[in-house]
């Protein structure tokens, strides 16, 4: 993990120097753009850089629950550079649409756009990989983003050359208004997916469905209750109340708990497992807990391409 925020700081240094020098000469709104994004990448991937670092330090005496969560602080720092960066591009694309310039030397910010792709892209290679290994919400983050640099830097090339070889010099700024649109897009969907972890949003259904098959597959389970999880960084914590016969020994009852636990580390490797135990048939206080309303926030999912369990 450390790795690959190393590599994220690298590449967005590289690119911010090749892209000033390609700003100076060009005076492109659309690479200017660009530029301004390679500077918050800086600026993101080294929270990312401190956040995953402090993230991996083991629980101590006063953090318990370990420090999985400052990924996700780091994800809000993420969306408050893109979004504020979004903001300086659209004045500068406005005041830029009022008093337009004509695009100089268009061939030069073509060739660091193209370095800037190829470069990019082996970046999020990498980062997909570390995060299939590792679950990170920081890297996952930060290759989101990266992924939109794509995007924006083919979105640049496109613009220098109907600015430089056609003439269309009103495309150049209109390119940067749909970027910095789509920085707002991209911050709004990572902040979100931070908030989620902080505010210990339930895992998936799909994972909860899995839990429930595992303890019922035991066959001194009777059934479980009161589940409860959440996600901190790599962390998953599962919680609940395991129905068992009131006939047997708390020893035994012991032992069928242990078994169950096992076999949730199994599907659930970063998990951290509570199990209580209950005598099955023992009525108990049991909150309540209203289905989610996913009207109010499936406009808003469809909008910033938030997964479906979003909200």
């Amino acid at each position: 993990m450390r790795r690959a925020t190393v590599a994220a700081v690298a590449v967005a240094l590289v690119l911010v120097l090749v892209k000033v020098g390609a700003w100076l000469v060009t005076d492109s709104v659309s690479l200017l753009s660009s530029l301004i994004d390679s500077l918050l990448d800086v600026g993101a991937s080294f929270i990312n850089l401190l956040a995953v670092h402090h993230a991996l330090q083991p629980a101590d005496y006063e953090h318990r629950f370990g420090h999985g969560k400052a990924e996700h602080l780091a994800g809000l720092g993420q969306a408050a550079f893109v979004a504020g960066s979004a903001v300086f591009l659209l004045i500068e694309a406005a005041y830029r649409l009022a008093h337009p310039r004509a695009i100089e030397h268009g061939e030069v910010g073509i060739f660091v756009m193209l370095f800037a792709i190829v470069t990019t892209i082996a970046l999020v290679h990498y980062q997909r990989y570390v995060v299939r290994k590792t679950g990170s919400v920081a890297i996952d983050a930060d290759s989101l983003h990266y992924t939109g640099d794509v995007l924006i830097n083919a979105s640049v090339i496109l613009a220098l050359i109907l600015g430089a070889n056609i003439g269309w010099g009103f495309v150049d700024p209109l390119f940067g208004v749909a970027i910095a649109l789509y920085l707002l897009r991209t911050a709004g969907k990572i902040a979100f997916l931070s908030l989620d972890p902080l505010m210990d949003h339930e895992l998936p259904e799909e994972d909860r469905e899995r839990i429930r098959e595992i303890v019922r597959a035991h066959p001194e389970a009777g059934d479980l209750h009161d589940l409860r999880t959440r996600k901190s960084g790599n962390t998953i914590f599962i919680q609940f109340h395991l129905e068992l016969d009131d006939k047997i020994t708390l020893r035994h009852a012991h032992k069928v708990a242990d078994e169950v636990e096992k076999k949730l580390a199994a599907s659930f490797p970063a998990a951290e497992i509570l199990i209580h135990e209950d005598p099955e048939g023992v009525v108990e206080y049991r909150p309540y807990y209203p289905p989610p309303r996913g009207a109010p926030g499936k406009w808003l999912r469809i909008l910033l391409g938030l997964p479906r369990e979003w909200g």
